[in-house]
């Protein structure tokens, strides 16, 4: 079993959760929920997966937040 770490944003304009894993390009998908997302994420992973193992251009490291007065 593997693990990636996925981002995961709600669309202002149609509604649609999308999630992408930082640094895979082409592993990115959309659902209307998040399990539906979830779902399509494991799929699009798994089929990339079968080209071999993922060069990843960039690692996730975190999320900061930023105050400004």
């Amino acid at each position: 079993m593997r693990a990636f770490t996925a981002v995961v944003e709600r669309d202002a304009d149609t509604g649609l959760y999308v999630g992408y894993v930082p640094g895979w390009p082409g592993a990115h998908s959309q659902g209307a929920t998040v399990d539906e997302l979830q779902e399509n994420l494991q799929e699009v992973i798994a089929m990339l997966l079968e080209d071999g193992e993922p060069s990843l251009e960039s690692e996730f490291v975190g999320t900061h937040t930023v105050r400004v007065a």
